[in-house]
């Protein structure tokens, strides 16, 4: 289990890696300083602390999972590639290539399929599906921030 779990954070803070790579700099840039944004936008050391801690509830889900259901492993390692990707992805469209609408598309996306996590997995994972929430709660805070970003600029 320890080791899974550990497969699990290098592999899901690679991804925060990877995205902060693009973040980083789109955040200071001036397309981002000047855009209109959500009045409930958090300040910026929130993004932070709260992906250091979606990643790591979300690798014990998985380390948790991926023991718990070893006849879906095929499926369990599709999705979690296919979230892998999304995460990664909606980086660099939204703030190096600015394409708003695009990475809204890309957003929800990954919140129906960390949504079809929480739900098509209960039944395996039971009181575990509560790790998933911060990461469900925060897609569905980030996607009304890039729905406002979409709608006021």
């Amino acid at each position: 289990m320890l080791l899974r779990l550990v497969i699990f954070l290098l592999i899901n803070f690679a991804a925060l890696g990877i995205g902060g790579l693009f973040t980083s700099g789109g955040v200071t840039s001036v397309w981002y300083q000047q855009m209109n944004k959500a009045p409930w936008t958090p300040p910026g050391w929130v993004f932070g602390a709260a992906w250091f801690t979606i990643m790591i509830c979300f690798s014990i889900y998985m380390a948790i999972l991926w023991q718990e259901a070893p006849q879906l492993h095929f499926q369990i390692a599709a999705m979690f590639a296919l979230q892998w990707i999304l995460n990664v992805g909606w980086n660099p469209v939204f703030f190096k290539f600015h394409q708003t609408t695009f990475a809204l598309f890309i957003i929800i996306a990954l919140t129906i399929l960390v949504g079809i996590f929480l739900f098509h997995f209960l039944s395996i994972q039971k009181w575990n599906t509560l790790l998933l929430l911060p990461y469900f709660i925060w897609l569905l805070i980030a996607t009304s921030l890039n729905a406002y970003a979409v709608v006021r600029n």
